[in-house]
């Protein structure tokens, strides 16, 4: 009995750490977009994760004696599939409002069930089938919706919910053994490495930084980069997947409150509509899941967190 009530405890720490870690996902959008009012998206991109990658670097000193080629090689597999994503992001940012692009990205939650239907024929249940069709008719409303309908920053959030799910997928297929921290810090390098290459590959206006920019900056770098991915990896195996998908659903209201109050962003009704569409074509698959998860005392969590 005692070890259930520790493990309830453990799993209500990993919810409001979860909880915290999509309010700063949320933010990312709101700062990236201030960001990119004086640095170009490429080139907060490449500071971004030359910034973290420091930091990482300094937090895995003391594991550096794990480090090995199978770390470096998975961690470059990874952190290719992270570049790929994350530059999908910014210049999908750039290109929409904060509001449909946290919604378009939070698209991977279903595109994951069906990459795994494509490539490994794991089995796609009726309920993300039914989220996929929810998801499309948001989609075409907003396509309908706003000055520009769905215009190419819309399509790379798209873009970018589709290497989200790809960097998912990959980390669970390729990471066994690895020292987590070491491997995001060779993620965070690759991530470093693309952006900087092109960055000195594309023209670009020159910089005019101000504390703003600076502080936005500095913000991703920490908050939504280096502790996200360190309280994702510790937390995250304390509870199942589903509850943890329907957690991650709350990055997209962060990004929209964020954008409505902070940069006067505003939506048509059909846009409203839209991503509320998308909200629920992802919402509600899960939470009829999560659901049969407590009728049938189902846990997935992974066994080595029995231990703190």
């Amino acid at each position: 009995m005692q070890r259930t009530q520790h493990d309830d405890q453990r799993s209500s720490r990993a919810t409001f750490w979860l909880i915290l870690t999509t309010v700063f996902w949320g933010g990312s959008f709101i700062f990236n977009k201030i960001g990119f009012r004086e640095i170009p998206p490429v080139t907060f991109l490449f500071y971004r994760f030359a910034l973290a990658t420091l930091l990482m670097g300094l937090l895995c000193l003391p594991r550096l004696k794990r480090f090995n080629r199978r770390t470096l090689r998975t961690g470059l597999l990874v952190g290719l599939a992270l570049a790929a994503t994350n530059l999908s992001f910014v210049l999908g940012v750039s290109g929409t409002s904060v509001s449909r692009a946290g919604f378009l990205n939070n698209l991977f939650v279903l595109l994951i069930p069906l990459l795994c239907f494509a490539f490994w024929r794991e089995r796609l249940d009726r309920l993300s089938a039914a989220g996929l069709v929810l998801a499309l008719a948001g989609l075409w409303l907003l396509a309908r919706g706003g000055v520009d309908g769905f215009n190419k920053g819309d399509l790379l959030s798209t873009l970018c919910a589709l290497f989200i799910a790809l960097h998912i997928i990959s980390v669970s297929k390729l990471l066994r053994d690895e020292d987590i921290y070491l491997l995001s810090f060779v993620q965070f390098a690759t991530v470093a490495v693309v952006g900087g290459t092109l960055d000195l590959l594309l023209p670009s206006a020159p910089l005019s930084v101000t504390w703003v920019s600076l502080g936005s900056l500095i913000y991703c770098a920490i908050f939504p980069t280096v502790i996200c991915f360190t309280l994702q990896n510790t937390y995250q195996r304390y509870t199942t997947p589903t509850k943890a998908g329907l957690i991650y659903t709350m990055d997209p209201v962060w990004s929209m409150m964020g954008g409505t109050m902070l940069l006067g962003e505003r939506l048509t009704v059909e846009e409203w509509t839209g991503c509320a569409l998308i909200f629920a074509a992802v919402v509600l698959p899960l939470s009829v899941k999560r659901l049969r998860e407590r009728q049938l005392g189902v846990d997935y969590r992974a066994e080595g967190a029995a231990a703190d």
